[in-house]
């Protein structure tokens, strides 16, 4: 991931215009810049940009067309278009944008790339940390997010589960966190069955990962993320088209660990808990199947009415250790149920919890920070679809509907305090490219939830 250079007046500005301003800051540039712009047709259109040349014909100012001050519908990214954009060089926002923040994040994100397997196509434009911005945040935030999108994007046979439980484990030693590994059988005798059942057809054992950080009398944050590595959908196999993008799965475990890097790096004081079920639910003789019936950590009873609906499994077990600890705010992430993106789209995340004043707090984060969410309903009379006959509960519901809510309501059943947790199912994916958001890996809720438990967690210490 590119970082923010050192400050310095030689490089190219870029000025921030729209429609309604365009005619006055024309007026400011210097004359030959400003006649150049007009017989380009330049008018400060949205998404439009101009390189405009000096005198001597090197670059001089970057020209980009944004939303109107107090647009309905501004989008935080756009100025991440201008680092596919322009041409390598160094440049600098000029003094007084609005949100230099946010501009210089979206640029950093906007720059992103997935690396890997093939090299950079060109060299990427590279941006002067701004001024009035905490350079700091924008890089901390950039790398964490470019983190999870490495991660979403990495195919399993090379991100299996042992391989992104160690990359869990660097990020824990990075931070000077503890961690430990929970593995294979190790599973049955420590109480996870669940995580066990899943993911024990796999060539590579299923496993769970337990980090811990911060002081222990300080506010218990808890983040549970769904690290299935790829899911074949078990015995009750998914078609081939609907396999293509199932190396994001564990999108959830991403967006955990983008989160925590956010949060260990941050000057918040919290007790932080991160809980990774990581498993790949594969075909074998071993595969668990439809109608069986598994015990889970909570002590229900679990009849798998659907191999495919896993996630909610090994979350479950997941959970039901998180709530022994008892924490202030539990948080779950999960590329969970088709029924989600049906409902809402790849772009917004649904998200559940049982404290209204929390998902108020949720989806005002999300609007301030253009990270949206949307809350869907914990809808009670759905509940009695999940009920067993010869088990406390299915993993599926009864109906062809509502399959996000009931999937909510399922994870619900592990949870000891409602109010105290929220639920986000996400897509994790870019299905085309938008300003700041390349196509592929996308992590989504992190920042917004980074900003709302840092200020949590700053209320609490006043209180303590």
């Amino acid at each position: 991931m590119s970082r923010l250079e050192d400050w310095t007046a030689q490089a190219t500005p870029i000025d921030f215009v729209d429609k309604e301003s365009w005619p006055v800051v024309a007026e400011t540039l210097p004359p030959a810049i400003a006649a150049f712009a007009r017989a380009c047709g330049f008018d400060g259109k949205v998404g439009a940009h101009l390189l405009a040349p000096g005198p001597d014909g090197a670059p001089a100012v970057v020209l980009f067309g944004v939303e109107a001050a107090g647009a309905r519908h501004r989008d935080p990214f756009l100025p991440g278009k201008l680092a596919t954009l322009l041409p390598p060089g160094l440049y600098r926002l000029r003094e007084g944008v609005s949100d230099s923040y946010a501009a210089a994040l979206a640029f950093l994100l906007g720059g992103y790339s997935f690396s890997r397997y093939v090299a950079p196509k060109k060299e990427r434009p590279r941006l002067c940390a701004p001024q009035d911005a905490d350079r700091a945040r924008v890089e901390r935030v950039a790398a964490a997010l470019s983190l999870g999108r490495d991660l979403v994007n990495t195919p399993a046979n090379d991100l299996g589960p042992e391989a992104l439980a160690e990359a869990a484990l660097a990020l824990a030693a990075r931070h000077g966190a503890q961690a430990r590994v929970i593995a294979g059988d190790a599973l049955l005798s420590e109480n996870f069955p669940l995580v066990h059942a899943v993911g024990r057809a796999a060539a590579q054992a299923p496993r769970l990962v337990d980090m811990s950080f911060g002081p222990e009398e300080a506010m218990k944050v808890t983040l549970v993320g769904k690290g299935v590595c790829f899911d074949s959908g078990g015995l009750d196999i998914k078609p081939s088209s609907a396999m293509l993008l199932m190396k994001k799965d564990m999108g959830g475990t991403a967006t955990a660990l983008a989160l925590a890097d956010i949060l260990m790096g941050s000057s918040a004081r919290l007790r932080l808990r991160v809980l990774l079920p990581i498993v790949e639910n594969a075909i074998s003789a071993d595969a668990m199947r439809p109608g069986d019936i598994y015990p889970s950590r909570k002590g229900l009873s679990v009849e798998i009415g659907n191999t495919d609906a896993e996630g909610r499994l090994v979350l479950a077990d997941a959970l039901a250790l998180a709530c022994e600890e008892e924490p202030d705010l539990l948080i779950d992430f999960a590329t969970l149920t088709g029924a989600a993106r049906v409902a809402l789209g790849p772009e917004l995340p649904a998200f559940y919890t049982g404290d209204d004043s929390l998902a108020v707090e949720i989806e005002t984060y999300g609007r301030k920070l253009g990270d949206p969410v949307w809350r869907l309903p914990l809808w009670e009379p759905y509940d009695s679809q999940l009920e067993g006959k010869a088990s406390n509960i299915v993993n599926v519901s009864s109906s062809a509907h509502a399959g996000s809510i009931t999937a909510a309501l399922f994870l619900r059943r592990f949870v000891t305090k409602p109010e105290k947790w929220a639920h986000f199912d996400l897509f994790a994916w870019n299905p085309s490219a938008k300003p700041g958001r390349p196509e592929g890996g996308e992590i989504q809720t992190a920042r917004l939830l980074a900003e709302l438990i840092e200020e949590r967690a700053a209320r609490w210490s006043v209180k303590a």
